[in-house]
């Protein structure tokens, strides 16, 4: 670990970042999960107060921001995602699918964000109609997870899904068949029709000459489809594979742990390139990074995992079919999920054990100034 932190250099440098660079349009999201950031764990913005009941010590601990943004509210966040994915699951293999799209159309995603409800839209259509075409009187219906990565390992703004599909689907008579083979190569070209099909009826009047154009050539330079990654991999424990693929959703687009150097108003950090996990140092302005960073940031109510088939509503066989945990082992992870234990089995201390040994309970919420009630007249 540097011991650089994102939240160290957001509170360097963001307000002259915002009156300095007046090239590009900051969104009101932006402004909002900054400001929680550099807030986050200060104790002017509210803490709850526990008291030992043994000793009398007392114990602040300050709010959290609770953003997506946060390193580490985030990690909390992923963590808390990860269960909800978890405690859906149907108890069979799952394969992890990655649907991309070409560069020359990354930056209609980022113009209009409203475009990234496509990707989803798409991604999702394309397996279940090839689940569908396996046999069309029983259509299956496989339990499909998405969740949306906008970034690359370089930080470049790279819009891509990333997909949990059960190897199987239920069918109108069959509670369940398994499904080993996915003909990815199949799925590159339903991918590639529905993305560019749905770009062109939603994309705004004045864009369409030019995407039309682009659309040709698109389809001349990717005579086999978009790229789509669905090959079988050696992990059989679906915990592990949905840890895998959340693990981004709820942090910014780069651990702070891949920091080098920060001296202000340059920093250094690395990433591992995808292509032959070569490590690449990178050095550039903090305004730079920041850009880089800020533009990762979801719009409000934005949701970057969404489920489909049998993971969105209720189907006939539902109740035939066995999910991954049982009514037991979901309380006893609920009960995991609290704060104080959630810290205790990540650095092996309980926060609300006071150091005479008694216990530390509950006194008081001390909430912000802004947040406090006036007295009734």
């Amino acid at each position: 670990m540097s011991g650089f932190t994102i939240k160290q250099v957001f509170q360097d440098n963001w307000d002259n970042f915002v009156s300095q660079c007046n090239d590009i349009s900051i969104r009101p999201v932006v402004f909002e999960e900054v400001e929680k950031i550099i807030n986050c764990g200060n104790p002017d913005f509210g803490y709850a107060l526990f008291c030992c009941e043994h000793c009398g010590k007392f114990l602040r601990v300050p709010f959290r921001c609770k953003s997506r943004f946060c390193n580490t509210c985030g990690a909390k966040y992923s963590q808390d995602r990860a269960f909800s994915m978890i405690r859906k699951s149907i108890r069979c293999k799952h394969r992890h699918i990655v649907f991309t799209i070409s560069d020359k159309l990354w930056f209609y995603f980022q113009k209009y964000r409203f475009l990234l409800n496509g990707l989803f839209e798409s991604a999702s259509h394309t397996v279940l109609s090839w689940f569908h075409d396996l046999n069309k009187s029983q259509n299956f219906t496989p339990g499909i997870m998405c969740t949306l990565h906008t970034f690359g390992r370089d930080l470049k703004w790279n819009p891509h899904i990333h997909m949990l599909c059960t190897e199987g689907g239920a069918g109108n008579t069959e509670v369940f068949r398994i499904v080993k083979h996915i003909n990815f190569k199949a799925l590159r070209f339903r991918w590639q029709k529905l993305i560019l099909d749905y770009l062109n009826s939603h994309l705004p009047s004045n864009e369409l000459e030019h995407f039309k154009k682009l659309k040709n050539a698109i389809y001349k330079e990717y005579e086999n489809g978009f790229y789509v990654y669905a090959k079988p991999d050696n992990i059989t424990s679906i915990s592990k594979t949905i840890n895998y693929v959340v693990r981004y959703t709820g942090r910014p687009a780069m651990a702070q742990s891949r920091i080098l150097d920060y001296d202000g108003s340059f920093i250094k950090y690395y990433y591992d390139r995808h292509e032959d996990g070569k490590r690449i140092e990178e050095k550039i302005h903090v305004f730079e990074f920041i850009k880089r960073l800020i533009k990762h940031i979801p719009d409000k109510n934005f949701k970057v995992v969404r489920y489909y088939g049998l993971y969105s509503k209720e189907h006939k066989q539902s109740k035939k079919i066995f999910t991954l945990l049982n009514q037991n082992q979901v309380a006893i992870r609920k009960k995991l999920r609290q704060w104080n234990l959630s810290i205790e089995l990540s650095f092996g201390y309980d926060p609300t054990r006071c150091s005479c040994g008694g216990r530390m309970i509950f006194f008081e919420l001390r909430l912000p100034q802004s947040l406090q009630l006036s007295p009734l007249p």
